[in-house]
């Protein structure tokens, strides 16, 4: 199959969020490993969600600041003190609850940083003891298999969200695998993250609702089942969709993840288009043109 014969010319939508790094280490990849899924839970989407968070990828123990297994995880947020008091809620109920586990910044420190182990350290109820590690300080909080470890300032960055790729296939067998092979591929692009469940969202969403109150509703253009009772999206023969949002630090680490992402979807069977989800460019200042980030990345 010819790449282009399959994408269709158009963009997809991307906006700023404020985004930091946790690098989570313990002393076993499996702890690591659990440590990042916890903290990373219903962190989905911005619209119902206090973050949008997901695994970047797993860190081995020279790449960690304590020498241990790690994974690195990137969260988004609105604002940075929205950014913080999700962290400083989600690090100190998924990670210092963790065995083993500590908590780093994985971010340069500059004026724009979050305060999250100097938040967290008042759990020690006065025991808790300030460190410094070269030019990190943390926070060593007693508990009860010895102590948690956090940093106390994690950096902050303008990253980009709301980079997303819609596979339209045949039915739901073949458009899933055309969607994991792309998030498969895109595993190996660094400083982004895919934060809906193994990174694919069957429950894509539209601006806005026929009820008051929701800010968004099912996305009934792209539903098989609605087709022939509202305006539809689907070519014939489109029979399942799935969508893949790239959140990023930089837009030209989305733009390598959609390029990466569509390939490896395009060369699955089954599959009838790719396009990205946008709003006439209403929503966000970020348009990432699918032909042109496959031209370029």
């Amino acid at each position: 199959m010819i790449l282009d014969d399959i994408i269709i010319d158009t963009f997809a939508e991307a906006f700023p969020m404020t985004a930091a790094r946790l690098i989570l280490t313990a002393d076993t990849p499996r702890w690591a490993a659990v440590a990042a899924r916890v903290l990373t839970g219903y962190a989905t989407s911005v619209i119902g969600c206090d973050a949008e968070a997901g695994v970047e990828r797993l860190l081995e123990p020279g790449e960690t600041p304590d020498g241990r297994p790690g994974v690195s995880v990137l969260a988004f947020a609105f604002s940075r003190d929205a950014l913080e008091k999700a962290l400083v809620n989600r690090v100190g109920q998924c990670v210092m609850t963790c065995p083993t586990s500590a908590c780093w910044n994985g971010l340069p420190v500059g004026e724009k940083s979050t305060n999250i182990g100097g938040k967290l350290r008042f759990f020690g109820d006065g025991f808790q003891i300030s460190k410094r590690l070269g030019d990190r300080r943390l926070w060593r909080i007693p508990v009860m298999d010895g102590e948690f470890t956090c940093e106390e300032t994690f950096g902050t960055t303008k990253g980009v969200a709301g980079g997303n790729l819609i596979l339209l296939g045949v039915d739901g067998a073949r458009t899933l695998a055309a969607a994991e092979a792309a998030v498969d591929a895109i595993a190996a692009v660094s400083d982004v993250i895919l934060p809906f469940p193994g990174g694919i969202a069957r429950s894509g969403s539209k601006v806005g609702s026929k009820y008051r109150g929701l800010r968004a509703s099912t996305n009934t253009a792209y539903a098989p089942m609605l087709r022939g009772l509202v305006e539809t999206a689907l070519p014939a023969g489109v029979n399942a969709v799935y969508e893949i949002v790239i959140d990023g630090l930089t837009l030209a680490a989305v733009e390598r993840a959609t390029a990466v992402g569509a390939r490896a979807a395009a060369h699955q069977p089954g599959l009838v288009a790719i396009t990205s989800g946008n709003y006439g460019g209403k929503l966000g200042p970020f348009h990432i043109k699918l032909k042109d980030v496959l031209e370029r990345c």
